[in-house]
């Protein structure tokens, strides 16, 4: 069984893209910058946002952080967004999701400037994604692309399992998996809450997506012995006898999984890391198109 370390290969990443950054300074050109939006206090949204930041400062791209209060209105958001796409300075930005209840997702993905949306979620970028055009690809779906490939992993031909069919996931990374693509080439069944006899679809298996939010979902019994685990959950768990009072878990058990998988991602240390490193990258390629 290896493990797919996504710290690793997002700090390969990172690095590689220092590289980049060095090559554009000493061509006396402007360094990329990524900005990102918060709006509230949101615990998990924060660490995210904060690793962002500080993952920009690592590989020298300007970065700026505008942290909004949790009651800031959708047309007050929108009027930030507008400055942010008109602002030649910005190469990349995201709005970290969720968003309190108040204000339309959608409506704010919408404003983005499709040029500008490193997070790959405006519908032209994913339009352009499902007709296999350049585009910005989302940011989690393409670190499991990338983390398959440095892996070496075979997936032309082999059964994908997706669960989960969010936005931000699950749908996007069906389609990715069925194109002619080295991380691709896969024949793809998308699996969700209303699927029948799940555990018979799940065994047949090579390679296994899970997105779908419930700590610890599949186990051991629902897998076959060799198959490819690619786990996106992570959700705190109580645990009494951790310091924090908490413990994290990914949606796969890892400890009845594991012992039957050939390739599988710890959480944490899988998935997140990389998205982190492929909106990066996302931000990189942002700035060579305005130049």
């Amino acid at each position: 069984m290896i493990i797919l370390d996504g710290k690793k290969v997002s700090n390969d990443i990172k690095e590689e893209i220092a590289a980049e950054v060095l090559k554009i300074k000493a061509n006396g050109e402007r360094v990329p910058h990524l900005a990102a939006i918060l709006v509230g206090t949101d615990g998990a949204s924060m660490t995210y946002v904060n690793a962002k930041v500080k993952a920009c400062e690592k590989i020298g791209f300007n970065s700026t952080l505008i942290d909004l209060p949790e009651e800031t209105s959708e047309a007050v958001l929108l009027e930030k967004i507008h400055e942010l796409n008109t602002d030649d300075a910005i190469d990349g930005f995201i709005v970290q999701l969720p968003l309190p209840k108040h204000i339309d997702e959608q409506k704010v993905l919408m404003a983005v400037n499709a040029d500008k949306d490193v997070d790959g979620f405006h519908p032209t970028n994913v339009g352009k994604m499902a007709l296999d055009l350049p585009s910005f690809l989302p940011a989690t779906p393409y670190g499991i692309l990338e983390l398959l490939e440095r892996y070496n992993v075979e997936t032309s031909g082999k059964n994908v399992v997706v669960m989960g069919r969010s936005h931000i996931v699950g749908r996007p990374m069906s389609i990715l998996m069925s194109q002619k693509r080295k991380a691709g080439d896969a024949t793809v069944t998308v699996v969700h809450s209303r699927t029948k006899d799940l555990a018979e679809i799940t065994k047949q298996a090579d390679i296994i997506v899970a997105a779908i939010g419930i700590s610890e979902f599949l186990k051991g019994d629902m897998v076959k012995d060799g198959v490819v685990i690619i786990d996106v959950g992570i959700t705190r768990v109580p645990d009494e006898t951790k310091e924090r009072g908490y413990r994290l878990a990914g949606d796969v058990d890892f400890d009845s999984v594991s012992p039957k998988a050939s390739y599988i991602t710890p959480v944490p240390g899988g998935v997140g890391p990389m998205t982190i490193a492929m909106l990066l990258k996302n931000t990189l390629q942002a700035r060579e198109i305005h130049g």
